[in-house]
């Protein structure tokens, strides 16, 4: 019923898990995709189904930590597309640094800032002018986490840069209003994905509790993000702004971190020791 044809959306961190998901749903509303990946192999994955969709869409293997790639990227949805309508910060990740603020190195807080804010700055800037030719009805929308809105205990940093997106999403909704550019972000809770396989975490003989941790009875899978990015991107939310879409099952009102009887800290108490027990 969203329909994106004549549209170009760029999706950041496409080939794999939620982004994979978001460059599905726009594939099939229609939309002109360009997609940046960091794997080369995945993104030739997602050229080869983009292809078998009949989609049309430019995948550029692209690190966007690193300023020259991204400009890169810019440069060629501009030659192929001429302009942007919708752009996706969909790449983040907590880099599996979990520990002590104390314990934290700059080296740590350097990497957790790259992948979790700084490109988003980056890409975001880079990409305004293709958004602004376009005119009104552009859509900004950002990755955050449900861990920008609770204490995540050892992951100060990563929930510090996560919270931080919401300040710029803010903002920036005003500064670009008056061109009509609307900027968002979506906020998930654990989500099933290749870098989160929540299915592996949870022992087979614990998962008929998950009811008891999540209002919505499950996880969230990467079709969940994909939804509300086509919401957000699309007419049906033209009068919203500034914002942040909780997709998190009912999760964040019913939030809290425990500790085991050993003393751990978890938000899920019978997660298995390779899981984040803290």
């Amino acid at each position: 019923m969203i329909d994106f044809t004549g549209k170009t959306v760029l999706i950041t961190g496409g080939g794999v898990g939620i982004g994979r998901a978001m460059v599905e749903a726009f594939a099939r509303a229609g939309a002109r995709l360009a997609v940046a990946e960091v794997d080369g192999e995945r993104a030739a994955a997602l050229c080869d189904w983009l292809a078998s969709q009949g989609a049309e869409a430019l995948v550029v293997q692209t690190d966007v930590t690193n300023g020259a790639q991204v400009a890169s990227l810019a440069e060629q949805i501009e030659a192929r597309f001429g302009g942007l309508d919708v752009l996706i910060n969909n790449v983040g990740d907590s880099l599996m640094i979990a520990k002590p603020f104390d314990g934290y190195s700059d080296e740590d807080i350097d990497r957790l800032y790259a992948v979790n804010l700084q490109h988003i700055f980056r890409v975001t800037r880079t990409m305004l002018p293709l958004l602004r030719r376009q005119g009104a009805g552009g859509s900004i929308i950002s990755l955050s986490s449900i861990e920008a809105f609770r204490g995540i205990p050892n992951c100060s940093v990563y929930s510090a840069f996560k919270a931080a997106i919401g300040g710029f999403t803010k903002s920036l909704a005003l500064e670009l209003g008056p061109v009509g550019i609307r900027v968002n972000q979506i906020a998930p809770e654990s989500t099933e994905t290749p870098q989160l396989p929540m299915s592996l975490m949870i022992a087979p003989e614990h998962r008929a509790q998950l009811p008891n941790w999540i209002p919505l009875g499950r996880f969230g899978q990467p079709e969940d993000m994909a939804g509300a990015a086509l919401f957000l991107a699309s007419p049906l939310s033209g009068w919203v702004t500034g914002t942040t879409l909780h997709v998190d099952g009912g999760a964040l009102a019913a939030a809290g971190w425990y500790r085991d009887p050993k003393g751990t800290w978890t938000n899920v108490p019978v997660i298995t020791g390779n899981g984040f027990n803290f």
